[in-house]
C-alpha cells in the first residue's frame, strides 16, 4: 500500500520536502504517517491534517492510494 504525503508552508521548510510517496502497512493512522516521515519531530500542536482533501484527525485511518496533507496552524489578524 502506498500514500502520497504533502507538507505545506513552514512544515515544508522544516522537513525539507513538499511531497513524498511512502509504502505503509494496513491500519495506519495520520499520526503514524507523521511519525514515520518526520522521524523524531513531534507533530506540532494544532496541526491541520487532511486525507483526500477532507479535514482529518491524527487518529483517522489511511488507506492505499490516499493523499495525506499536513498544514501548520493558521493565525490571522
Amino acid at each position: 500500500m502506498s500514500v502520497n504525503v504533502k507538507f505545506f508552508a513552514s512544515m515544508r521548510e522544516t522537513l525539507g520536502q513538499s511531497e513524498l510517496q511512502i509504502d505503509i502497512d494496513t491500519n495506519q493512522t495520520v499520526a503514524g504517517i507523521w511519525s514515520r516521515v518526520a522521524k523524531d519531530l513531534p507533530m506540532p500542536d494544532n496541526t491541520v491534517c487532511a486525507v483526500n482533501h477532507t479535514q482529518a484527525t491524527p487518529e483517522t485511518l489511511v488507506s492505499d492510494g490516499d493523499e495525506v496533507a499536513f498544514f501548520p496552524p493558521v493565525t490571522g489578524g
